[in-house]
């Protein structure tokens, strides 16, 4: 295991969750008595304040620990007098799992975990509640407030790779009473994680004990370059072990020959990556099958930092852009219901990741050029030749800080296309149609300026529209032929995301990587893995 593994998330964390907001003070609710308590074990407020300045803990770390004990009247919450409570146990468990998954020495507390692994193993009664027990109670408390801050908040800023989706709203101690009501707790119904997150932590287990295992060496290419139905090589025989390793279970063999399941099997693991599906052993797939194991599971930590940033998808209709993916994905009711491919910003010209609402249509739209391009694209070529708005189907509208300010009029060389899709940011992105059809057909498709292309807009615009019956798709396809724009709100508006996974699991369950295309998975990883590589 890796240097870094062993100092993983060694940023300062003390109660991330907490310190967001101004903290309001929860008076000692005196209503609960010995007879309807749940325990007659209870902390002292002077054993709390001692344990407080004994442990340097901040204002606001400090006033939450009040907060929670004075909601219960000072009982105790994590032991009663039969030994630990069944929330005890869920939470230990939680958090040993997370060392384990995401080796987060932050979590490793040696004194508190000799505790608990005997309480764990052996039957135990408490008869009153003495300054060690306290002081354990209030360990366990205070450990869970910084729990939360790192296995569900997140511990990188968002900003450094200009993340601009607002983060879920989460509450460390409405995340404890919650767990505290509960009574049969567990780890799978009470976690504040998504399906998502989930699925790719399993992923991350396995690469684990892939890992584990050994046996990762590099697959050569061979003498034949590219290896197809019929062919045989050593390098087939090494591409059905990968694949058998990977979870592949349809391959039974690994003998040196390319039969119809390997090709099967290839196709799949091609999408996976997000290469042309072709059948066919080539370069491309062989580079994506020698990505070292630690580098995946470096990916896959990334993206489940990524994945603890993201709020609570809404029901009804939403829309989700991946960038690295080059694909957006419509969903209602958390079932996605459409998906098509994408170009995104080049390298350059950055894709935003942020959120908003899709508003409104446009059929036939104009498009006011950003002064950007007028400057370093427009301005040269009217120099050049007088004719060039005119030939491209332009026209001036008038000037700006010396500059003309230019638009292009609908028609079929229009660069937005037929039809736009806005969602009102201060990034100036939004959905377009696009005259260069051909770019879809690319593996990697980061064209444009920064706003995204689609390749089925008309599919967009139907399923948009859908509860608008005057918008029939004769009355849209007449619309986007129109020498005039045309613009239609929506009823509801309609969130979208523009995110940046790099990881993540499909519909059918198959773990997909892609390429960092902008550097964000570089830049997290500065942040994540304080080893140097």
């Amino acid at each position: 295991m890796r240097k870094w593994l062993l100092i993983f998330f060694l940023l300062p964390v003390v109660f991330i969750a907490c310190n967001r907001n101004k903290i309001v003070k929860i008076e000692r609710d005196i209503s609960i008595t010995p007879k309807n308590s749940v325990t007659r074990l209870a902390v002292d407020s002077l054993q709390m304040e001692h344990y407080i300045e004994a442990q340097k803990l901040t204002d606001s770390a400090a006033q939450y620990l009040r907060n929670f004990y004075n909601s219960r009247n000072f009982q105790f919450a994590w032991l009663g007098e039969k030994g630990l409570t069944e929330q005890a146990r869920v939470f230990y468990q939680l958090n040993k799992d997370y060392v384990d998954n995401f080796r987060d020495s932050s979590l490793l507390n040696r004194d508190l975990d000799k505790k608990m692994e005997l309480l764990m193993k052996e039957d135990t009664t408490f008869k009153k509640a003495d300054s060690s027990l306290a002081h354990l109670e209030l360990q366990l408390t205070s450990h869970f407030f910084n729990y939360v801050a790192t296995a569900y908040e997140g511990k990188v800023n968002p900003e450094v790779i200009q993340w601009h989706i607002p983060r879920k709203k989460l509450s460390a101690v409405v995340l404890l009473d919650s767990l505290m009501a509960n009574k049969n707790p567990t780890s799978e119904d009470w976690e504040p994680v998504n399906q998502q997150y989930k699925q790719l932590k399993k992923e991350l287990q396995r690469y684990y004990t892939l890992q584990q295992a050994g046996n990762w060496k590099t697959i050569p290419i061979g003498a034949k370059k590219k290896y197809q139905l019929g062919d045989t090589g050593v390098t087939v025989s090494l591409v059905k072990q990968r694949l058998q390793a990977l979870g592949d279970t349809s391959i039974k063999d690994s003998l040196p020959e390319f039969d119809a399941k390997l090709k099967t099997a290839v196709k799949s693991n091609q999408q996976q990556y997000g290469l042309r599906s072709s059948g066919v052993i080539d370069a491309s797939l062989l580079k994506e099958l020698n990505v070292p194991i630690q580098t995946r599971i470096e990916q896959l930590l990334i993206n489940l930092e990524r994945m603890r940033w993201m709020p609570t998808m809404p029901d009804g209709k939403m829309i989700l852009v991946n960038i690295p993916e080059y694909q957006l994905h419509v969903f209602e009711d958390h079932k996605q219901v459409l998906n098509m491919g994408i170009v995104v910003g080049k390298a350059a010209n950055k894709t935003v990741i942020f959120s908003n609402k899709l508003r409104n249509i446009v059929f036939s739209p104009y498009w006011n050029i950003p002064a950007s391009i007028v400057r370093a694209e427009i301005l040269p070529a009217m120099k050049r030749n007088s004719n060039y708005l005119r030939s491209k189907n332009m026209e001036q509208t008038g000037t700006s800080n010396g500059l003309p300010m230019v638009r292009q009029k609908p028609g079929d060389n229009n660069s937005l296309g037929r039809v736009k899709f806005l969602f009102p940011n201060s990034y100036d992105i939004y959905f377009h149609d696009t005259p260069a059809k051909s770019l879809f057909a690319e593996e990697k498709r980061a064209f444009s300026h920064g706003c995204i292309r689609l390749a089925q807009p008309v599919k967009l615009a139907d399923y948009l529209l859908a509860d608008q019956p005057q918008w029939t798709p004769e009355k849209i396809a007449k619309a986007m032929k129109s020498t005039k724009e045309i613009w239609v709100a929506l009823k509801k508006p309609v969130p979208v995301f523009i995110t940046y996974f790099t990881a993540w699991v499909d519909q059918d369950g198959r773990l997909n990587f892609r390429d960092d295309i902008y550097g964000h998975d570089q830049k997290m990883a500065e942040q994540l893995f304080l080893a140097a590589k």
